[in-house]
């Protein structure tokens, strides 16, 4: 992972903070109803709400797990999608139930917590685990492509969680946040594993 990328980390998860602190601050609020007015009823961007669904996640991370067990051999690979997928959603939930921030007001309204948003927070964990998956052992051209449509897929995932009134925009920006902040957590843990493996075995040669 590019070096940039842990100092990223440790800012997204201030950021979590700051929103945890402010969300009821007029300025936060300010900023949800701008951005529900800007979204709301965009059918296109509502329609990504199904790629974050729990069923789809569940389905590209059994995919991954799949791929990395026969096709690389790749087990501890596998650990890794289920500390960021698995992982993830566990803390998800647990931030829930902390935050216990209710919904935006609306018919038929979903009953679990607002703070952060699921759909937001997997949604990064799953697309940028694909992408770093995929990414390794392959060319520069196609590392841009993955993880440029991660990018989009995953601002898409979030804005349409707005689009359809089921989280405020600062549930989706905590969601980003922590979730970014997660899954470089274990890619630092995942990378640091490699290269003890590897030191490992040129010492045994």
């Amino acid at each position: 992972m590019k070096k940039w990328a842990y100092p990223l980390a440790v800012l997204t998860l201030i950021i979590f903070f700051v929103l945890r602190v402010t969300f009821q601050s007029k300025l936060i609020n300010t900023f949800d109803t701008k951005m529900a007015d800007l979204f709301f009823g965009n059918r296109f961007i509502e329609f990504f709400h199904y790629i974050g669904e729990p069923a789809f996640v569940v389905s590209v991370a059994i995919v991954l797990i799949v791929y990395l067990a026969w096709k690389v051999k790749n087990y501890r690979g596998i650990l890794f999608v289920l500390l960021t997928i698995a992982g993830g959603n566990v803390l998800n939930q647990l931030l829930k139930k902390w935050v216990q921030r209710p919904r935006p007001e609306i018919e038929e309204q979903l009953t679990s917590f607002s703070f952060p948003s699921g759909h937001a927070m997997t949604g990064i964990l799953y697309l940028f685990t694909t992408a770093y998956i995929f990414s390794e052992n392959n060319s520069k051209g196609r590392k841009t492509i993955l993880w440029l449509g991660a990018i989009i897929l995953t601002g898409l995932i979030g804005l349409s969680r707005v689009a359809g009134a089921r989280h405020f925009a600062s549930d989706v920006l905590a969601g980003w946040s922590m979730g970014y902040t997660w899954f470089i957590i274990c890619v630092f843990w995942y990378e640091r594993r490699k290269r003890f493996f590897i030191a490992k075995n040129k010492v045994k040669l």
